[in-house]
């Protein structure tokens, strides 16, 4: 089981990447995700063929869940998470991959925008998203309860769809 988060925050070691470990953590508690901190790979994201961001693209599109996870800019995702999405091929860049949009933001204005933004780019890249997007409060969601309630309801679709995935992978 190959569990990933990639942060999209254009910030290091940010709260976006805290967020996302625990909901990976949640969702998927047999399995220590390896964590894509996007900001690290930087202006190698603006080209093609960067051994870096290559390498990362192959670690996103060879995982069984993947948690997406951006932090509201404009009422979107970051261009940064956007850039990174460009290097996936269209339609089966991230076939087999279970795919968790997270979005974190200062207030409810734009909760639905993990599934109304995120989502549908995550599904024309092959992705498969089965449970709902998940919007975070900034300054909550170390301690608001939101990510357990979460994982406690969705883990077990995702558990379950990961591991027919994995079976799919190594047939």
């Amino acid at each position: 089981m190959t569990v990933t988060v990639v942060v999209g925050n254009p910030k290091p070691a940010s709260r976006t990447l805290t967020a996302a470990g625990l909901v990976a953590r949640g969702l998927r508690p047999d399995a220590e995700p390896a964590v894509i901190d996007l900001v690290e790979l930087g202006p190698a994201l603006l080209g093609w063929g960067d051994p870096n961001v290559a390498e990362a693209v192959r670690a996103v599109a060879d995982s069984e869940l993947v948690v997406f996870a951006s932090p509201t800019f404009k009422a979107t995702y970051t261009g940064l998470l956007k850039l990174f999405l460009e290097q996936f091929d269209g339609g089966t860049g991230l076939a087999s991959v279970v795919a968790v949009p997270v979005m974190l933001g200062a207030g409810p204005a734009h909760a639905l925008a993990p599934d109304l933004l995120l989502k549908p780019v995550l599904v024309e890249l092959g992705a498969t998203t089965p449970v709902p997007g998940l919007y975070l409060s900034d300054k909550t969601f170390a301690e608001d309860g939101v990510i357990d309630a979460y994982a406690h309801r969705w883990g077990p679709v995702v558990r379950a769809l990961s591991r027919s995935t994995e079976s799919v992978n190594h047939v």
